[in-house]
């Protein structure tokens, strides 16, 4: 089995006169992450991993990650992001995602929320929570697209019952 020892965090948003699709495909552009093979993934970061620098992916890679995106109209707001931190205990992490008709900070509340309900039911304290949020109000006449995400970028061997 594959455990990610790399994440980085990316974000970007973006609109377009044609659809809602080209809206989401630009903003994954803007993200550089528009020539892989997304694969959503649930929200869990492991033990060891570190945070990088965003890079380069090769074209076509598949490539697992938490992602949030949010599509909008004309006069819509909309927002997308994610929040993510580590366990004090140092055995990894977690991933929050969320994505809203409105504001950004409206979202950033409702994945602090988030954050602190994934703490109380696992009994755990997190160290920092970072969050990372894209908001747009879309033009008149256009589509848009907020997209927030963790990418997991470099992976180790790992094996049941132990790490």
């Amino acid at each position: 089995m594959l455990v990610a020892s790399e994440f980085f965090v990316t974000s970007a948003r973006a609109t377009s006169p044609v659809s809602d699709l080209n809206a989401f495909d630009l903003a994954l552009l803007g993200a550089g992450l528009s020539e892989q093979n997304l694969v959503a993934v649930s929200s869990v970061l492991p033990a060891g991993i570190e945070q990088v620098e965003p890079r380069e992916m090769p074209m076509g890679a598949v490539t697992f990650c938490v992602l949030s995106q949010m599509r909008g109209r004309g006069g819509d707001r909309v927002a997308a992001g994610i929040a993510y931190a580590m366990r004090k205990d140092g055995k990894g992490g977690y991933v929050a995602e969320g994505h809203l008709h409105g504001s950004a900070q409206s979202l950033r509340e409702e994945l602090s929320r988030k954050m602190t309900e994934m703490s109380r039911i696992r009994g755990l304290e997190f160290g920092e929570v970072h969050y990372r949020i894209e908001e747009l109000d879309v033009p008149e006449d256009e589509y848009g697209c907020c997209f927030a995400s963790v990418v997991f970028c470099e992976y180790r061997r790992g094996r049941c019952g132990g790490l």
